[in-house]
């Protein structure tokens, strides 16, 4: 796809927010993630983050685990094979946005 062609309208609109891409972003570099650790490098609330999260898991681009360590629940969050996908294929798209003709 030539810049020139690029339409805007083709970025995934499910992983075209702030804060799911930031989650995006953070998960394609670590198997796994704990929501403590995503709500620390998203800087967003528990409310916020599990929005966005449920969005991301709907869309089938995210897995999660829950369990109890301790007596206490933990959620670990990991990227599907759908969601590298469609995550590679959103920053090559917007790769084709920002290179020169």
């Amino acid at each position: 796809m030539s810049a020139g062609s690029f339409d805007y309208r083709e970025l995934d609109e499910v992983i075209h927010s702030r804060i799911r891409l930031a989650i995006m972003a953070v998960l394609i570099s670590v198997d796994e993630a704990e929501f403590t650790f995503l709500r620390e490098k998203t800087g967003a609330t528990d409310g916020n983050l599990s929005i966005h999260l449920r969005k991301l898991e709907e869309a089938g681009y995210i897995g999660v685990t829950k369990q109890f360590v301790a007596k206490k629940p933990v959620s670990s969050y990991r990227l599907t094979k759908k969601g590298k996908k469609a995550f590679s294929d959103y920053v090559e798209r917007l790769g084709s946005m920002v290179k020169p003709t």
